[in-house]
């Protein structure tokens, strides 16, 4: 299982890294802030917010990373916890989303989905 955990981390941090690069690097083609549903004349005013969102993800996505290093370094339990906080924090940011804005589930789900997992397999890993 701790492979499954390695891996899923890793999915989840890349994802979380160019979650980074649609927000604070790309977000100003319409293409990228369509996608989150900001209308091209509010770019100027959600720019910041966005730019600052894309570190968030960035920092959770090298945490996710980092730890999955380190928990198949030889360091499992130091590594998984990292994992745990990491994932975690994407996956609660998922549920915030869904919950504040139904109409965005479909983002939550993608956003939510590798770190459900990531978690999952990481705590049945240290409770085996």
């Amino acid at each position: 299982m701790l492979i499954a955990a390695v891996v899923l981390a890793v999915l989840a941090g890349l994802l979380h890294v160019w979650i980074f690069a649609l927000e604070s690097v790309l977000f100003d083609r319409p293409s990228i802030h369509a996608r989150f549903a900001v209308r091209s004349q509010d770019v100027p005013v959600v720019r910041p917010w966005a730019y600052n969102q894309g570190f968030y993800n960035l920092f959770l996505g090298i945490g996710a990373l980092v730890g999955a290093v380190v928990a198949a370094s030889g360091s499992p339990a130091v590594g998984l916890a990292l994992v745990l906080a990491s994932c975690g924090s994407m996956l609660a940011a998922a549920v915030v989303l869904v919950a504040s804005q139904r109409t965005m589930a479909r983002a939550a789900t993608t956003q939510g989905t590798l770190p459900l997992l990531a978690v999952l397999a990481a705590a049945a890993t240290l409770l085996a």
